[in-house]
């Protein structure tokens, strides 16, 4: 039996408080890993109208590296920008599995080094996401990072179990 992330102990410079934001990232990266096996018509398949194991990396990808920056207290950048967008129409040509997961990977170790340098008197700090400016803190953005990926680390196992399981629910 294998651990869970939480499980195996404590990620060497990640600040105690920010310990299960790292888990819960690691975890996320350790269940979509298969995903960069999967042929690209199981991995953008959209069976009864589901988001595609594709999108879903891509989303995790982009909207963890957006809540990191605004958890920096930054604004997104042009390129940032123009991931988002390319998350609302999907990216043609659409990119491999095994290119998205790296990237999701990419996006992971990039994460563990900014949780590593996010010292405990900044968690209650506040920040503000998008044009809205829309209130919360550093604490909140990274607790949200977490458990939004977890989410969609997820939908991603089970958006892959059903293409796998059931070939005749590709489009």
């Amino acid at each position: 039996m294998s651990l869970e992330r939480w499980q195996a102990g404590p990620i060497e410079a990640v600040p105690p408080l920010l310990q299960p934001v790292a888990h819960a990232l690691l975890q996320a990266g350790d269940d979509v890993a298969a995903a960069a096996e999967l042929p690209a018509d199981a991995l953008w398949a959209t069976p009864e109208g589901v988001a595609s194991v594709g999108w879903h990396l891509l989303h995790l990808a982009g909207s963890t590296d957006r809540l990191l920056t605004y958890a920096r207290g930054e604004q997104l950048s042009p390129e940032q920008c123009a991931t988002l967008d390319t998350e609302r129409r999907l990216p043609d040509p659409r990119p491999a599995g095994s290119e998205l997961v790296e990237r999701w990977n990419t996006v992971i170790a990039a994460a563990i080094s900014q949780l590593g340098q996010t010292p405990d008197a900044d968690l209650l700090q506040p920040r503000e996401i998008g044009r809205a400016r829309l209130p919360t803190t550093v604490l909140g953005l990274l607790f949200h990072a977490a458990e939004h990926a977890a989410r969609h680390a997820g939908q991603v196992v089970t958006t892959m179990r059903l293409v796998t399981a059931l070939p005749d629910s590709l489009d």
